[in-house]
């Protein structure tokens, strides 16, 4: 299969164009950059110009391959409207181009559009009063092909990817683990988080192009619940610092952010048994409490990362 990837060169990305050549795929990936065009070149995909803004280039990419597979996201998070409408414009490109083709469409969006407080599942509408609603419209937009002879599919990605290279929210928590000298967590800690190493989320996205039916909603997702207090626990065991309880307004000045506080205090949960079954896919690399213990995390150029990137926010 041809497939047109955006995002093949964000956090995630990179594996996915791996997984997707390995398994024999012929895969073109958007690029903005000379230096996205050189990563997916050195990924073994071919090069295709243009950004999420540039809504021709995307319509030639999409029509020129056998299927989609688009994970770039991004712009001003303090404008969500503004990222709403990025996204579904670039999703609407997208699938028009493969209107009547019974191709597949697979599109990104995450488990936090789920309802808090319960173990969510792919059958569960998305929520939205959830921390992450801005998401919601590029699913429907997505899924809404499926009725115009498009294969279209959703997965919803685990907040935290983990894996080597990590910069989104676990690095967070270690760099102000280092700054204050404890590893904390909010309340008594045990409001849970969904996980999945990078590997097994690239075999997620690979599988959903390959046979995910039409309409399909899919979590990436390898461990369903993992107790905040279980990875402060670890990052101060590994640090040889102390752990400590904090309360909300406590968190967001240990952690130099507001928005990252309030994310570590949800209670998410998020089953994966639908998508396992469906796709045969079981989870077979780290998890992220040994991804914690064997990984990058605590390396100079990991703390690096994420002070560069959550205290610029």
């Amino acid at each position: 299969m041809h497939v047109f990837v955006t995002g093949g060169t964000g956090q995630t990305g990179p594996a996915v164009v791996a997984e997707l050549v390995a398994a024999g795929h012929t895969v073109t990936g958007l690029a903005r950059s000379e230096a996205a065009a050189a990563r997916l070149e050195s990924l073994g995909a071919k090069v295709h110009r243009g950004s999420l803004d540039d809504l021709d280039s995307l319509s030639r990419g999409a029509e020129a391959a056998d299927g989609v597979l688009h994970m770039a996201y991004g712009g001003d998070y303090a404008d969500p409207e503004g990222l709403i409408r990025r996204d579904c414009a670039a999703i609407s490109a997208l699938g028009e181009a493969l209107v009547g083709s019974g191709k597949p469409f697979v599109s990104t969006s995450g488990t936090l559009v789920t309802g808090a407080g319960k173990i969510a599942t792919e059958q569960d509408a998305p929520d939205p009063d959830s921390i992450a609603a801005f998401r919601i419209p590029g699913e429907q937009a997505c899924l809404a092909f499926a009725e115009s002879g498009v294969r279209a599919s959703v997965v919803r990605l685990a907040p935290t990817v983990h894996g080597p290279g990590d910069y989104g929210f676990i690095p967070a928590l270690i760099a102000a683990a280092r700054r204050a000298g404890v590893a904390a967590y909010i309340g008594d800690g045990t409001n849970r988080w969904p996980a999945i190493h990078r590997l097994d989320a690239a075999a997620v996205f690979r599988l959903a192009l390959e046979k995910a039916p039409a309409a399909s909603v899919l979590h990436g997702v390898g461990e369903s619940a993992v107790t905040i207090k279980s990875v402060a626990a670890k990052i101060g065991q590994i640090l040889g610092i102390p752990t400590a309880s904090l309360t909300l307004d406590e968190a967001a000045g240990h952690l130099g952010n507001p928005f990252l506080a309030k994310f570590f205090a949800l209670d998410v949960p998020v089953s994966s048994a639908h998508t396992q079954r469906l796709l045969g896919l079981t989870p077979k690399h780290a998890t992220l409490l040994e991804d914690l213990e064997a990984g990058d995390y605590f390396t100079p150029q990991a703390s690096i990362r994420a002070e560069e990137i959550w205290l610029r926010h």
